[in-house]
């Protein structure tokens, strides 16, 4: 890959990081509480990714598209949310390894209604977090929160795949696919 095309690829990472550096001059007092922020974060990355990608990597080739096709696929009726919600809710880790699994159901046939419900059981409904929630708040709060996200998580998945484009969806299911190469 060309010199351009790596700035081009990491430009975000690179404004980030020239933000990040003129903070650290301006604000020099804050410069090491800013520093240790980044290694923390960091590190949590180093342990959280590899193994969500070693996960990925036996999901793409133990399960056949076919068969994700027929439980999480545009014709798997009702399995296909259910499914999607709970391996969400299932999941352990932050948000930002719900992506490059939704990647892999992308590239594997999932529906787009169902990714979407997948991210969303994956940001709101975890189990942990619901076993906490019914510890520390009571389990009636924990319970009609649930509800409530699962209500909504499905009026989002059905309302975003209405208002997108099919063309959108299209790009971002070849962007999937010639991503995950």
């Amino acid at each position: 890959m060309k010199m351009t095309g790596l700035l081009k690829r990491y430009r975000a990472a690179l404004v980030a990081l020239a933000i990040l550096a003129a903070f650290m001059i301006v604000f020099p007092e804050l410069a090491p509480k800013a520093g240790d922020s980044l290694l923390t974060q960091a590190k949590t990355m180093l342990l959280v990714i590899p193994p969500i990608f070693l996960l990925l990597g036996l999901l793409d080739v133990w399960v056949p598209r076919e068969r994700m096709m027929k439980y999480m696929g545009p014709g798997s009726g009702i399995l296909g949310p259910v499914l999607a919600f709970f391996l969400g809710s299932a999941a352990a880790g932050p948000l930002y390894g719900a992506f490059p699994v939704a990647t892999v159901l992308m590239k594997k046939g999932a529906s787009f209604t169902n990714i979407l419900i997948f991210i969303g059981a994956w940001s709101t409904t975890k189990v942990p977090m619901l076993l906490f929630e019914m510890n520390a708040l009571g389990r009636r709060f924990a319970l009609s929160r649930l509800a409530i996200d699962i209500v909504g998580i499905v009026l989002i998945a059905f309302a975003l795949k209405a208002v997108l484009p099919k063309s959108e969806v299209e790009s971002l299911y070849a962007n999937a696919v010639t991503r995950s190469r």
